[in-house]
């Protein structure tokens, strides 16, 4: 490959050709801030100077706890220039979580940002580890972010790291077990940013809402690293309750979501346009062009050109639905240990909805044997941290990553498609495996649903788990019944004997990464909800749809 661009001297050399350039824009209280090229750059600098002060020396690690925001781009441009090592820790994890990762690591210093829990966290964090806090009402730390730079002068001599040094170790996302540390060298870095960049054509005219965690593989290399490097503007949401406005100012040009997020987005728009108006509404000529323009402009998505959903399956149904919108959305695969994108219909290709896609350039997918996805990239992770033996088992022998994915090559569509995971598929009470992401898939067809979870370890037929949409919450519990049933019968219809569903249980709360249903990046945590729901599983349900506050 050329010669090593890393993220912090590509923000130099647009500090230095565009100055003026604006790049990242925070509400603040309502009120857009903006910062240029140029004066992120500066600061950044600053920061890493400081942290060269606090006694950090190249190698060391420095983790980054907080949701998005402009100082969480400078710190993460500041560690790279200081020659340390980041280590991102997701906002929402929980104490142990946190504590975990800061003893494994041997993080040295972290920065502190805004926390939805910053109490309980804050206990996690060890009283002898200095802190930087961020500039936000009720983040506090050994040390101030606008002190520390308004005390240091631009480092001299930013850090020009070696191709395979290690820039940042990303703690997975945990759906089962400890997190694991995976390490992410420069030029892993360099080539999932500019695969993504150029797969979705980033440009300086580009506009980003960066609101998906930063502490996961996919904000950070796949829309907001290529943002950077494309000179492109990157803008953040001042909170959850602000989130439609921000995302009204932004108006961004790219946007990137997770299937969880599609889908509550469909769910809001339901809430408004019933979805059997709404879909004798697109049914008709003309008309379907302004209530689809309507809806992409009340979304805030009027100028968008690129649509894409990441990190777990999204159903086809979902896909088509949007397509009468006027939303195209490409659906890509890859893992924090592929450093972001790896796999992708971008462009958007309709003949492929459904799959994945094709692998980017450089990059090659097979499937093992045993149906497993294996890939070889110049993305892959260089390894687990303090876990070799784990990383040794991760490859095969001509140099393959197990990715853990179930995957098929759709010859007709030309493209990948993920059928779940390795470890998601199990074994009924009849001796039959079941993989229970098509099923999933299937169901999701019912516009009433907001989440689903199929299940069926030890029981004698699977069970759907559903969580019912905001669509549902207004209909008689009669009439949402009906529907299920009818989506029951036809869903049984298309699986074979052993893979038909007895019941479908709607249950009574949502799944959220506060109750520890839903993993940081929204994905359902299998093994916790078939535990939690297990018991009341095992008695049995009498009728076909049944609701847990019943039983």
């Amino acid at each position: 490959m050329s010669e090593l661009l890393t993220a912090h001297r590509a923000l130099l050399d647009w500090a230095k050709s565009s100055p003026g350039r604006e790049f990242l824009l925070q509400p603040v209280n309502g009120q857009l801030q903006t910062l240029t090229y140029r004066q992120a750059a500066d600061q950044a600098s600053r920061m890493a100077a400081a942290l060269v002060d606090l006694g950090m020396r190249p190698g060391d690690r420095v983790a980054i706890l907080g949701k998005n925001s402009v100082e969480w781009v400078l710190a993460d441009l500041a560690i790279a220039m200081a020659g340390l090592i980041s280590v991102p820790i997701y906002p929402t994890a929980n104490a142990e979580t946190v504590a975990y990762v800061l003893e494994h690591s041997g993080a040295r210093v972290a920065f502190v940002g805004k926390l939805d829990e910053p109490d309980a966290i804050g206990k996690a964090i060890p009283g002898a580890l200095p802190t930087i806090a961020f500039p936000y009402p009720g983040v506090t730390g050994t040390h101030d972010w606008r002190e520390l730079i308004d005390e240091h002068a631009p480092i001299d001599d930013p850090h020009q790291p070696d191709a395979q040094d290690v820039m940042t170790i990303l703690y997975t996302s945990g759906s089962t077990g400890r997190p694991k540390g995976v390490t992410i060298s420069y030029r892993a870095y360099e080539y999932a940013c500019s695969s993504a960049r150029g797969t979705v054509k980033f440009g300086p005219g580009d506009r980003l809402l960066s609101y998906l965690p930063l502490a996961h593989v996919t904000e950070r290399m796949v829309l907001v690293g290529p943002a950077m490097y494309a000179g492109a503007r990157i803008f953040f949401v001042e909170s959850l309750k602000t989130f439609n406005k921000d995302l009204q100012t932004a108006q961004p040009t790219i946007f990137g979501s997770v299937p969880r997020l599609w889908v509550k987005f469909q769910a809001g728009i339901h809430a408004k346009i019933p979805p059997a108006k709404l879909k004798r509404l697109l049914s008709i000529p003309v008309v379907n062009r302004i209530i689809a323009h309507k809806i992409r402009v009340g979304m805030g998505l009027a100028r968008c050109r690129v649509f894409a959903s990441g990190t777990a399956p999204i159903s086809p149904h979902t896909l088509h639905w949007y397509r009468k919108l006027g939303i195209d959305i490409g659906e890509g695969w890859g893992m924090s240990e592929t450093s972001g994108l790896a796999c992708a219909n971008v462009p958007f290709h309709a003949r492929r909805t459904g799959t994945i896609g094709i692998p980017l350039e450089h990059t090659e997918l097979k499937i093992s044997d045993e149906g497993e996805l294996l890939i070889r990239s110049p993305g892959l992770f260089t390894e687990y941290y303090k876990q070799p033996e784990l990383t040794k088992e991760s490859f095969t022998e001509d140099g393959f990553f197990r990715t853990g994915d179930k995957a098929e090559w759709d010859e007709r569509k030309k493209g990948f498609r993920i059928t779940g995971r390795v470890k998601d598929i199990f074994k009924s009470a009849k001796g039959k495996y079941v993989a229970p992401v098509r099923i999933e898939s299937l169901l999701s067809a019912n516009p009433l649903l907001d989440q689903i979870c199929v299940v069926g370890h030890g029981l004698p037929a699977p069970i759907a788990l559903v969580v019912a949409g905001e669509a549902a919450q207004d209909m008689p519990r009669t009439q949402v019944a009906d529907s299920l049933k009818a989506t029951l019968s036809e869903v049984n219809g298309q699986l074979e004997s052993h893979e038909r569903l007895s019941n479908i249980m709607v249950v009574k709360d949502e799944w959220t990464t506060e109750n520890g249903l839903l993993t940081p990046t929204l994905k359902a945590k299998r093994d916790v909800i078939e535990e939690r729901y297990h018991a009341t599983l095992e008695k049995g349900l009498k009728a076909p749809v049944a609701w847990e506050d019943d039983l």
